[in-house]
């Protein structure tokens, strides 16, 4: 398939209702938050919905999360050298860095897309792969409002143990926020690591379906959807624009002083000369 051969940029706006998008284990799992009060999403987090999502879709993904996982091995470790190439490689004492990547590379989409180190104990080899899609922490248009609560427990855990107190703990959600993340596809590291035009077809599908199949008790079905996805292409390899240029042209503003729904709001895209724009809602 061919390589990708012209820069891609493109934005996500999403809405959060009565849910916790991503917690932060360093402040009791309440959402993120930045130092002035507006709510945050980690790009970690969000890569990790997109490989969800692209393995939904039936993709070949490298790091797979535990509950989620649709093989039987137990580390990343393993599942290289589930690869009898790849596994040879490791063992090797002069084997090739950029003949182990290319082997990677086309073996999961998401190590092309986002990039791999692969450094493992025992083994003769490191490798690093840079990915050529970067994504953005996602960032609340406005200062979240956290909503807490206790939660508690009706049942022992342990036949015979003593009931103990009633607490289990505090639950955290954000009432009501719309966030906006931002990403690229570099074209240089594209054809380092083979990512193809079909390869970004897929990212943008996943970028669309971003929530699909992705629920829990902190983010229950129909809490977090994406709203719009801006998906803009150049025409070079370099891109006609800078990133910070495309990203800015998108501009949304609160019409209201607590907004809480995305009528609240008012998005508009200023158009850039040339440059190819396609706008899909989420799905």
């Amino acid at each position: 398939m061919k390589v990708l051969d012209h820069k891609i940029d493109f934005a996500v706006v999403l809405s959060v209702s009565n849910a916790n998008p991503n917690g932060d284990p360093l402040n009791g799992n309440r959402p993120r938050q930045n130092y002035d009060g507006y709510g945050e999403i980690s790009d970690v987090a969000i890569k990790r919905k997109i490989r969800n999502r692209l393995m939904d879709a039936g993709g070949a993904v490298f790091v797979q999360s535990n509950d989620r996982k649709v093989d039987d091995f137990k580390s990343l470790k393993d599942r290289a050298e589930s690869n009898a190439e790849l596994a040879k490689m490791l063992k090797a004492k002069n084997s090739s860095p950029d003949d182990f990547a290319a082997i990677a590379c086309e073996e999961w989409i998401d190590v092309r897309a986002f990039g791999q180190v692969f450094a493992f104990k025992g083994t003769n080899l490191s490798v690093g792969v840079r990915g050529p899609v970067s994504i953005h922490t996602a960032t609340s248009l406005n200062p979240i409002d956290i909503t807490s609560m206790q939660i508690t427990k009706s049942v022992n855990s342990v036949t015979g143990e003593k009931k103990g107190s009633d607490t289990m703990g505090m639950k955290h959600r954000v009432d009501y926020g719309l966030y906006v993340f931002y990403g690229s596809i570099n074209t240089q590291l594209a054809e380092k690591t083979s990512f193809s035009l079909g390869d970004a077809e897929k990212v943008k599908q996943a970028l669309i379906t971003l929530f699909e199949n992705d629920s829990s008790s902190a983010r229950p079905d129909g809490s977090m959807e994406v709203h719009k996805v801006y998906w803009w292409e150049h025409n070079s390899k370099m891109g006609q624009y800078s990133s910070a240029k495309v990203h800015r042209s998108l501009q949304i503003t609160s019409e209201e002083e607590t907004p809480k729904t995305i009528e609240d709001y008012s998005i508009k895209v200023n158009e850039l000369d040339g440059l190819k724009l396609e706008v899909f809602d989420g799905q």
